[in-house]
């Protein structure tokens, strides 16, 4: 089913200072993922999937790379009214960049005003996950909500690490608390589990509009939806209601897959997310052919492995091997490899990330490290051994120990 009087508005001007240094020159829904994917690419195609055909992505912080993307990847049928399209931060109120999220929004309130829509959703760019958004549509309807907040049942004693939301009995929003230090109140029928905001918002848009309006003219507000609408909604008696993602269901959903939701918002958890894709069954299934994950393809050739002379063999084990990837006599175990990678004889890369055009050079030992695009590794150099060394060649190492040399580093 086309959802044509949906509009989806996706929010992906974020800075993620957490990820750096690989937003240096990206914004963070742009971040390679999974070797050929973008983090975006996810959201995309749960509306896509979805039925949902009519896309705006607010971007902001350092867009090129992901305009760039979109263009070349996203590409629906015109025609008929179907559309992904870019809309860069114009200063359109009072001169000012985007100050929170709803002022995001605020500042691109035509283009909800431009079509006659029924229901807004406006959801965030930059977490990994599979969602069919039409079951959230539904419950909203259902409910017939001013609101509706997807959000994620975690273990109750994580509750001080996440925006908890806590609902009554039919699962409308009667409190919001941003990181409780006391236990909060658990989710109906299930007393280990808490319900944590996915920042995923369906509104009526004349709720919208209003509660937008008036935010914008409260000095005092940071413009936020989760500082500052959901609670003014909250005060107001809004009908506002909370969707369980856990009961949400895919096309060829694995019993994994129920629940998988990441916020890869640090260097560790983004680098974790994407070992977790190398498990012989893992949570997030790329698999897939009845949800399939879309993407821009680069026109390149096949991965080659070549090679096979006592030490000296190419191959791969446990790894993601992205197209025009050459492995020429090195090993490689527990690795993802975006494309035009190159891996020369006698290299052990081990537990690591290659992100596009990297060439490493013969006999290199790279372990735990995120390389990023467009770096030329010389021979016999080590990365992720020895951390310490690491820091004073000026790569990033996180608390988790992972290395990160930045994208073009020119590595000595």
């Amino acid at each position: 089913m086309y959802h044509e009087r949906v509009l989806a508005m996706i929010l992906a001007g974020g800075q993620g200072k957490r990820l750096y240094p690989l937003t240096k020159d990206r914004a963070k829904p742009a971040v390679p993922f999974g070797g050929k994917y973008r983090i975006i690419d996810f959201v995309l195609n749960n509306f896509v999937n979805s039925g949902f055909h009519k896309i705006k992505i607010l971007t902001q912080y350092k867009s090129d790379s992901l305009n760039k993307h979109i263009t070349r990847g996203w590409n629906l049928c015109s025609s008929i009214n179907q559309y992904v399209d870019l809309v860069p931060a114009q200063m359109r109120t009072d001169g000012n960049w985007y100050k929170g999220t709803a002022d995001a929004i605020f500042q691109n309130m035509n283009q909800i005003t431009d079509e006659n829509f029924s229901h807004i959703c406006v959801f965030g760019g930059d977490h990994i996950y599979k969602m069919d958004v039409r079951q959230m549509l539904n419950f909203h309807i259902e409910k017939r909500a001013d609101l509706t907040i997807s959000a994620i049942a975690i273990p109750i004693e994580m509750a001080g690490e996440y925006g908890i939301m806590e609902v009554d009995d039919n699962w409308r929003l009667t409190n919001f608390i941003e990181k409780p230090k006391t236990t909060p109140k658990h989710i109906p029928g299930d007393p280990t589990k808490c319900l944590a905001s996915m920042g995923n918002y369906i509104f009526e848009p004349d709720k919208l509009i209003k509660e937008l309006k008036e935010d914008a003219l409260d000095e005092t507000s940071s413009h936020d939806f989760g500082k500052n609408i959901i609670p003014n909604m909250l005060n107001n008696g809004s009908n506002v209601y909370v969707y369980n993602f856990n009961d949400n269901r895919f096309l060829g959903m694995g019993a994994k897959e129920i629940g998988y939701w990441k916020d890869v918002g640090s260097v560790d958890s983004y680098f974790q997310a994407n070992m977790d894709l190398l498990e012989y069954e893992p949570e997030l299934n790329l698999y897939s052919e009845e949800w399939p994950i879309r993407t821009y393809n680069h026109n390149l050739p096949p991965a080659k492995f070549i090679r096979d002379e006592d030490e000296r063999v190419g191959a791969a084990k446990n790894s993601l091997v992205s197209q025009g990837c050459v492995i020429s006599g090195g090993m490689i175990s527990r690795c993802v490899l975006s494309p035009k990678v190159r891996i020369n004889s006698y290299c052990n890369v081990s537990n690591s990330i290659l992100m596009e055009n990297v060439t490493v050079g013969r006999y290199c030992t790279i372990n735990k490290a995120i390389i990023d695009k467009n770096v030329n590794i010389p021979p016999y150099t080590e990365i992720g051994i020895n951390k310490e060394d690491d820091l004073k060649r000026g790569f990033y190492v996180s608390d988790g120990g992972v290395t990160v040399v930045a994208k073009g580093a020119i590595v000595e």
